[in-house]
């Protein structure tokens, strides 16, 4: 008996972003945990596609600060509201709404897709995770000390911006 890798797996395995985990596959190019699953589709379609990415809620993202509750429930709203446009970076239209979960620590964003083709699929999850990723960059607060995750973003985002400012990163200033 032949193992005949799907079309998905064979995208997901090239693919340089993407490393398998023991429930699937993980974007490497995000702080988040994430966990990408996908299934041979119906008819002609490629695959089925799940994602769940695991964000803190703004609580466990402040460092040695309690954030008060109409602020995190305002954060949450804000999130959810921006999260419900997720698909609009996608090549796919058929999709689930997203679903997204909050307990004390933990936000839990869920994204369903189907894909006709399984590189667009693969491309999708990456663009879809991103999306969550930066999504939840726009909502950190200014005035707070972040820790874990979202300490790490600011601090990629900073790197960032100095990189820019320094022209190619070698140098001070701008190129001339």
């Amino acid at each position: 008996m032949t193992d005949r890798q799907t079309p998905i797996a064979s995208e997901l395995e090239s693919h340089d972003a993407f490393d398998r985990t023991d429930d699937g596959y993980d974007l490497a190019t995000t702080v988040f945990e994430t966990t990408i699953t996908a299934d041979d589709a119906e008819g002609e379609r490629d695959g089925r596609f799940a994602i769940t990415v695991v964000l803190p809620t703004l609580d466990a993202a402040v460092a040695d600060e309690v954030v008060a509750d109409p602020v995190e429930d305002g954060w949450f709203e804000t999130l959810e509201r921006r999260l419900a446009d997720v698909f609009t970076v996608a090549h796919t239209s058929t999709h689930d709404e997203p679903v997204v979960e909050r307990d004390t620590t933990e936000v839990r964003v869920h994204l369903e897709y189907t894909a006709w083709d399984a590189t667009d699929g693969v491309e999708d999850a990456k663009a879809l995770i991103e999306f969550v990723e930066g999504t939840f960059a726009q909502g950190i607060i200014p005035g707070y000390e972040y820790q874990g995750e979202a300490a790490t973003l600011l601090e990629n985002a900073q790197n960032r911006g100095q990189q820019a400012a320094d022209g190619d990163g070698t140098s001070g200033g701008m190129p001339m």
